[in-house]
């Protein structure tokens, strides 16, 4: 076997990647620790990849990491306070707080008690501004079927003086 042919076979990328199957993820530790080309091929690879991911990455705003930041702050005094449990402050909840055991390598399930489905406060306005557009368009359908109720009422009435006319009947 050619140890550069494997290399160009792209096994080493897919592993870097997480596409790799458990037999060829498995071949692949193997001949690293037989071969130590592979080793520095998959140390260049993940420095290349380290390397585009710094240049590609998006600074997020500092806001948001003030708010990450207190709230990892938070974790640790909690934890420092009741270890192998941890505090859930949630707004929805309101000033209540739950301890949840907390497990090691496990996410942690919460549930509010609030029922109520939030939205953010633009939509709110906007579907105030529906509702009301609504209800004007409502009273102008409204306004135009009686106006057409008695333009008709005025037409036939009309059409009933104008063949009396044609017949030669008096007006009364």
């Amino acid at each position: 076997m050619d140890i550069n042919e494997y290399i160009k076979s792209g096994a080493l990328e897919a592993y870097l990647s997480g596409s790799a199957s458990e037999t060829e993820t498995h071949k692949l530790l193997y001949l690293k620790a037989v071969h130590p080309e592979i080793d520095d091929a998959l140390y260049r690879m993940e420095v290349d990849l380290e390397n585009l991911a710094k240049y590609m990455a998006i600074k997020p705003p500092t806001r948001v990491w003030d708010k990450i930041d207190d709230n990892l702050k938070e974790l640790a005094k909690t934890e420092e306070d009741h270890p192998g449990m941890l505090k859930v402050h949630s707004k929805r909840i309101g000033t209540e707080e739950k301890q949840i055991p907390a497990k090691d390598g496990q996410f942690i399930e919460v549930e509010g008690s609030s029922t109520h489905m939030r939205i953010h406060k633009i939509w709110r306005w906007i579907l105030l501004g529906i509702f009301i557009l609504g209800k004007i368009f409502l009273g102008f359908a409204i306004y135009y079927y009686l106006e057409n109720r008695q333009m008709m009422k005025q037409m036939e009435k009309q059409q009933q003086e104008l063949s009396k006319k044609k017949q030669g009947q008096p007006e009364k």
